[in-house]
């Protein structure tokens, strides 16, 4: 059993259990940034955001151990931006001795619902780092995600790759009319370029 609990930055027992987690995972700093996490990583996740955006539009969700002494997997969700209608996912990462457990799943699941109390959004954004693409690609698209044509330079650490972004619709109504049209446009000319894919995770 596990437990969904947002994580606060002015908790330094949140700020230690993430830390932890992104330590379990070195494998994804080293794909998008080159070196392993730093000693405030886990601060920084739970502070970073873009200029202007309000400290209350970022969540940083947890998916706890149901004695909720282990942090299993999180999620940087921005809401509202970089659009009204949007929330964009910064970060899903899932504790290394976790994966393959549904905990990936059950954070996004806690994302799409906090998404959905929040009003007004429509849509699920994410970037994906190219140098990620193939850990990371795989996991998204199985969640509904669809490249959008969109990419950026990308530079953090010692990684100069791109990011590319990626989108599904909140409601599931409205995302599997999606997944039907999508289903159709592959047996006509490619809809999207070719790219080589990446992820958060």
């Amino acid at each position: 059993m596990t437990t969904v609990r947002d994580l606060n930055p002015e908790r330094s027992g949140d700020v230690a259990a993430l830390q932890q987690l992104l330590e379990s995972a070195p494998d994804y700093s080293l794909r998008v940034s080159g070196v392993a996490p730093t000693g405030s990583a886990g601060r920084d996740a739970l502070t970073a955001r873009p200029e202007g955006l309000p400290r209350e539009h970022k969540l940083g969700i947890g998916v706890w151990s149901d004695d909720g002494r282990q942090l299993l997997g999180f999620a940087d969700v921005l809401l509202g931006w970089p659009e009204a209608q949007t929330a964009h996912i910064g970060l899903l990462l899932v504790h290394s001795d976790s994966r393959g457990l549904g905990i990936g799943r059950a954070v996004h699941d806690a994302v799409v619902h906090r998404s959905s109390e929040w009003g007004g959004v429509e849509r699920l954004r994410l970037n994906i780092v190219e140098s990620n693409a193939t850990a990371a690609a795989p996991f998204w698209r199985a969640l509904g995600y669809r490249p959008t044509g969109a990419t950026a330079e990308y530079r953090s650490g010692s990684v100069t790759s791109s990011t590319m972004v990626w989108e599904r619709a909140l409601s599931a109504e409205k995302q599997l009319r999606e997944r039907e049209h999508s289903r159709r446009s592959d047996q006509a000319p490619a809809h999207y370029p070719a790219l080589a894919l990446a992820c958060t995770r």
